[in-house]
């Protein structure tokens, strides 16, 4: 078991509220539309920032727990991918301006990261006390990569979304984007600008889908801190990611396949590790075994995806909905 005082984790909190702060700093100060190399530079670093912690974890800790944070990392990371498209959905749906994508992003990040801080406390608690939530997980991760098997795409609505619904009720709001503001004041009145309500739409969808990847990262590691880390350092370079691979997502055709895989493969070992406690004769799936599979199918999705001969993608994208902030307007 991986001991972890109550200090470690106030400073890996505290360092990772850090690098946020840098970020939204830059994001406030110089609001624009970030590069492809600006946004592999950002990738770049939290892919190294990820890579350090993983080799001082090794150092400190032990190897097998290094192990377990890059296996759930690589997860989380994959699973992201996905989420690029969902956010850029929701984005459209908003019909958020380009130059302000980035801090809507960013913050809505940023309340996803604080969202499944709270997810992740509620899984740890039911893993300690009921081995059958195992059980649970593995179902759901088994529904999941079916259903990606089948083709579902994910189009989330905002205005099917509770969390965004009861704010968008009790938060006046405009109708149009204030600049970069999130709070402006007409006629005397201190009123929210669309942008909360997107903040509220990508923080609270991503922790809808988090009930597939949080369940999937616990199959890697029991680990609480571990799992936490390997979320964190996940989601920080997301909104990177999102510009990077915006234009590239309509190739990887065959992404939902990979992640299928993967998502079918830890619902195996979920229940295998389970079924361990009461069958000890039943095999267990070793953290090596777990990398390789996870590494190697996404190496194969992204080849097979983008060779030549791979057709462009031809699921079409669903029309920009009209946005949904008009219903929201400034209420007397």
């Amino acid at each position: 078991m991986l001991v972890i005082h109550w200090w470690v984790y106030l400073v890996t909190i505290a360092i990772l509220a850090a690098l946020i702060a840098i970020d939204v700093a830059v994001s406030v100060r110089r609001p624009h539309v970030p590069s492809m190399r600006e946004a592999a530079l950002w990738i770049g670093v939290y892919v190294g920032l990820a890579l350090i912690f993983a080799l001082g974890l090794g150092v400190v800790s032990g190897w097998r727990w290094s192990g377990e944070f890059l296996a759930g990392w690589l997860t989380e990371y994959s699973l992201s991918v996905d989420n690029v498209f969902v956010f850029a959905l929701i984005l459209a749906s908003f019909a958020v301006p380009a130059v302000h994508q980035q801090k809507a992003l960013l913050w809505g990040i940023v309340a996803a990261l604080i969202l499944r801080g709270a997810f992740i406390a509620a899984g740890a608690a039911a893993i300690q006390r009921f081995t059958a939530t195992f059980y649970i997980f593995g179902a759901i991760l088994f529904f999941t990569a079916v259903q990606l098997l089948r083709g579902g795409e994910h189009e989330p609505d905002p205005r099917r979304n509770p969390i965004w619904r009861l704010v968008a009720r009790l938060v006046p709001t405009t109708h149009e984007y204030v600049g970069g503001r999130v709070f402006t004041r007409i006629d005397g009145r201190r009123v929210a600008t669309p942008l909360l309500l997107v903040f509220v739409a990508i923080g609270s969808t991503d922790v809808l889908f988090a009930l597939d990847s949080i369940p999937a990262i616990y199959g890697l590691t029991r680990e609480p801190y571990l799992v936490l880390t390997a979320n964190a350092f996940a989601l920080m370079g997301l909104r990177q990611l999102y510009f990077l691979l915006l234009g590239l997502l309509e190739r990887l055709r065959y992404l939902r396949y990979g992640l299928a895989i993967i998502l079918g493969f830890i619902g195996v070992k979920l229940v295998l590790e389970a079924a361990h406690h009461n069958f000890e004769n039943l095999p267990e799936i070793p953290l090596w075994l777990s990398l390789a599979v996870i590494i190697g199918v996404l190496a194969v999705t992204a080849i097979v995806s983008l060779t030549p001969s791979a057709a462009p993608n031809s699921v079409e994208r669903p029309a920009r909905p009209e946005p949904p902030t008009r219903a929201a307007g400034v209420r007397r």
